[in-house]
């Protein structure tokens, strides 16, 4: 089995590589290093089932090639966290839909199995806690950039069940509801590592708004095995799925445990979303993912807590930091 994972070298990316490898399957990776890093897979270069390729999945010609090459595709490259999205709207649309469209024409040229990674951030707006796969979405304006993403990860799973219908193709669509762990970075707006190099480094942890809305977190271990029963399973292909932990905890909450868990001395700051992001930032209070549909198809559960979350960001991110 050979798997191509566009996107392998970032944060869920790298994870997912080193479990297809321990699985035995080849793996090649195309990423362009521009949120990805390279120190998250060197460690796999040189390994005989493993091929890194230095490129953007806008590159046609070199997309057909790999996708032909390859068994099934694990399709995660795409602009990832809220600052990216603010601050480059135009790279963000762009890379989303665009390389997707490609991926998926190279697939369907080669009827090569597809696992689209979309996004909890469709849901939108949506009020209806928790969030499950056949509820309605909520978008915000177009003159709003928060929404850019959210709309192209939209578009994305529009154009994937649109090939499903028109060839059956054979694709899944995954909405992934924050994964984290080790290796995630805070520098596009992610909060828990954000929240844990803060508490380590002394500094103030910064909460925006009032801190009062939630979020759930799943360990990029458990969202991996998602990912990969997934694909492994002929009753998901056509499916929309979410993938993510129930367990629900407020911003002020996380930051109280955070700080606790690493032992921490600093202060917790409010800082108003005008401060971080543009005027008009529109943030939602809660968002819950329904699991229901992968416990039915793959027996989906994830193993690791909020708590044992934490432990491992902070335990990686004391070992990057030397703390």
């Amino acid at each position: 089995m050979k798997a191509l994972v566009t996107g392998g070298a970032g944060f869920i990316g790298s994870h997912l590589c080193e479990r297809l490898i321990a699985d035995g399957v080849g793996v090649t990776v195309i990423d362009d290093l521009s949120t990805g890093k390279y120190e998250n897979i060197g460690h796999l270069e040189g390994h005989e089932r493993f091929r890194l390729v230095i490129d953007t999945v806008l590159n046609k010609t070199l997309m057909e090639e790999l996708v032909k090459d390859a068994d099934v595709v694990y399709h995660l490259a795409s602009a990832v966290g809220v600052s990216l999205i603010i601050d480059q709207p135009v790279k963000t649309i762009e890379t989303i839909v665009g390389g997707t469209d490609v991926i998926l024409c190279a697939a369907r040229r080669y009827r090569k199995r597809v696992l689209i990674t979309s996004t909890s951030e469709v849901y939108g707006k949506g009020s209806k806690v928790p969030f499950a796969e056949g509820d309605d979405t909520v978008q915000g304006a177009t003159t709003i950039r928060r929404w850019a993403y959210a709309n192209a990860k939209a578009l994305d799973e529009f154009l994937a069940f649109a090939h499903w219908h028109e060839s059956r193709l054979p694709v899944i669509c995954v909405r992934l509801f924050n994964t984290v762990g080790p290796r995630q970075t805070g520098q596009y707006g992610m909060v828990v590592p954000r929240f844990v190099r803060q508490a380590l480094q002394g500094h103030p942890i910064t909460v925006y708004g009032d801190g009062e809305q939630s979020r759930c977190f799943c360990h990029v271990l458990d969202s991996v095995e998602g990912l990969v029963r997934l694909m492994n399973s002929s009753a998901a292909t056509g499916q929309l799925v979410n993938i993510g932990n129930p367990e629900e905890v407020t911003m002020n909450a996380l930051a109280e445990r955070v700080r606790t868990l690493a032992a921490s001395q600093s202060a917790v700051r409010h800082i108003p979303y005008a401060e971080v992001y543009a005027d008009g930032f529109e943030d939602m209070r809660r968002r819950v993912p329904d699991i229901s549909l992968a416990q039915r198809l793959v027996g989906f559960n994830p193993a690791r807590s909020l708590e044992v979350i934490l432990r491992d960001v902070i335990a990686a991110t004391r070992t990057s930091c030397g703390r």
